[in-house]
C-alpha cells in the first residue's frame, strides 16, 4: 500500500473499484443490466482516466457499455416503453464514445434515449413523470438521471430547443418542491395528490432526504456546463443553485462537515451523517466554485465536507478505500411513505457504488479546484 498512498484520492478510489473486478472486468456490477448506479460509476471511472491519463479506466467504461449497446444502437435490457428516467443515466457515457464508433452505434443509442424523453409522460405543466408507473410524480432523483444527458445531447447534436426543455424541468421541480422556510427541497411531488406520502395541499413528500437533494444539486452543475452562455434561463438556474447551496450550508453539521440522512433533523434519534448525499454535495459545490456558478466562499463548505468524508466515513485497508454510512436506497411508494421513520429505517451499508461513485466524483472535483 506504500505506492497507493502517493496517489490522489480519486486514483486510489478508482483503483479500489478495479480491484473489485475479476479479470474480465465485469464482476463489479452484479445487477447485470443497464442501470443508473452502474452508469454513474462508469462515468466517474472514465473521468478519472481522462484527468490522470489512465486509459485503463476509460477502457473499463467502454467494456461495460459495449455489453449493452448493440451494433444497431439498440440497448440490451433497456425498454423505452417503461418511460423510466433512471434508465437514461447510463447513456451519459455515450458521448465520450461517439468518436470511437465507426458503425454509429453510440449515436443511435443516444437518439433512442432522447426519443424516450420526447415521449415521456408529463404533468400538466410539462414536468417529466419519474416513471410511467409513478403517475404525475416528479422526484428530485429524476433530474440527475435525465437533465445532464439531455443537455449534452442538445449540444452534441445541435438541438438548441432541448436546452429550453432542460431548463423547464429544473425550474419546475424546484418551484414545486422548495420549502420557503428552510430553502430545502422535498424528495418528491405528486401533482395529483393521490399518493399516501403526498401532502393534501402541496402534493410534496414530508421530508428533505439528503441524497434526493444531492441528485438535484449534481443535475444542475452537470447540465448547465453544456448550456450556451446566452441561454435566457441559464442565470436563473445558477441563481437558484446558489440559493439552494446557502440552504445546504445552513444544515451542514458543523463539527464533522457532513450532512444528515434527513437534512433538517440534526441528531434526532435514528438520524445519521450519510455518505452518498454528503459526497454529492461536496461534488456539486466544488464544481460550482470551479465553474464560478458559486461565490468563492462556498469553497469552505466543500472543503469542510471533504474533510468530514475523509476523516469520518472513509478508511484505507489492504483492500483499498472503504466508505461507510451509505443509505442503501430509498424511494416513495405505498410502503415507502416518506416519513422520518421510513428514511432512518433503510439499511446503512458500506462500499456500495451508490456512495462510492459520488465519492469518486467528489474527489475529482476537490482535486480540480485551483
Amino acid at each position: 500500500m506504500q505506492v497507493q498512498t502517493q496517489l490522489s484520492w480519486s486514483e486510489r478510489i478508482a483503483a479500489t473499484i478495479m480491484q473489485q473486478c475479476n479479470e474480465d472486468g465485469f464482476h463489479a456490477f452484479p445487477s447485470g443490466r443497464w442501470a443508473y448506479v452502474e452508469g454513474m460509476t462508469l462515468m466517474a471511472m472514465a473521468r478519472t482516466g481522462e484527468e490522470y491519463g489512465k486509459q485503463e479506466y476509460i477502457d473499463f467504461m467502454k467494456r461495460h457499455m459495449d455489453l449493452y449497446v448493440h451494433p444497431d444502437g439498440s440497448i440490451g435490457t433497456y425498454s423505452l416503453e417503461e418511460y423510466n428516467l433512471d434508465q437514461i443515466n447510463q447513456g451519459k457515457n455515450l458521448f465520450a464514445l461517439l468518436d470511437d464508433a465507426k458503425d454509429g452505434r453510440y449515436a443511435e443509442a443516444a437518439h433512442l434515449l432522447a426519443a424516450q424523453l420526447a415521449g415521456q409522460p408529463r404533468t400538466s405543466e410539462g414536468g417529466f413523470w419519474h416513471k410511467k408507473i409513478y403517475p404525475f410524480q416528479m422526484w428530485l432523483d429524476g433530474l440527475y438521471m435525465s437533465s445532464p444527458f439531455l443537455s449534452q445531447y442538445a449540444k452534441t447534436f445541435q438541438r438548441p430547443e432541448l436546452f429550453d426543455e432542460v431548463a423547464h424541468q429544473i425550474l419546475l421541480v424546484e418551484r414545486q418542491t422548495r420549502d420557503p422556510r428552510t430553502g430545502l427541497l422535498y424528495h418528491g411531488w405528486d401533482e395529483s395528490k393521490e399518493q399516501i406520502w403526498a401532502d393534501s395541499l402541496t402534493g410534496c413528500s414530508p421530508h428533505f432526504w439528503s441524497r434526493a437533494m444531492g441528485w438535484y444539486a449534481m443535475a444542475i452543475v452537470d447540465s448547465v456546463e453544456h448550456f450556451p452562455l446566452n441561454h435566457p434561463k441559464r442565470g436563473t438556474i445558477i441563481g437558484i443553485f446558489e440559493r439552494m447551496c446557502n440552504a445546504l450550508a445552513r444544515v451542514q453539521e458543523q463539527e464533522s462537515g457532513l450532512w444528515f440522512q434527513v437534512l433538517d433533523q440534526g441528531f434526532r434519534k435514528g438520524n445519521y451523517l450519510e455518505a452518498s448525499g454528503s459526497s454529492m454535495f461536496v461534488y456539486a459545490i466544488a464544481k460550482g466554485v470551479r465553474l464560478r456558478y458559486l461565490e468563492p466562499n462556498f469553497r469552505n463548505v466543500a472543503e469542510k465536507g471533504w474533510q468530514g468524508l475523509t476523516s469520518k466515513l472513509m478508511e484505507e485497508t489492504t483492500e483499498g478505500v472503504r466508505l461507510n454510512g451509505i443509505c442503501h436506497g430509498a424511494g416513495l411508494s405505498l410502503d415507502r411513505d416518506g416519513s422520518y421513520s421510513y428514511y432512518i429505517s433503510e439499511a446503512i451499508v458500506s462500499d456500495s457504488f451508490m456512495g462510492v461513485a459520488p465519492l469518486l466524483l467528489a474527489a475529482l472535483e476537490m482535486e480540480r479546484l485551483p
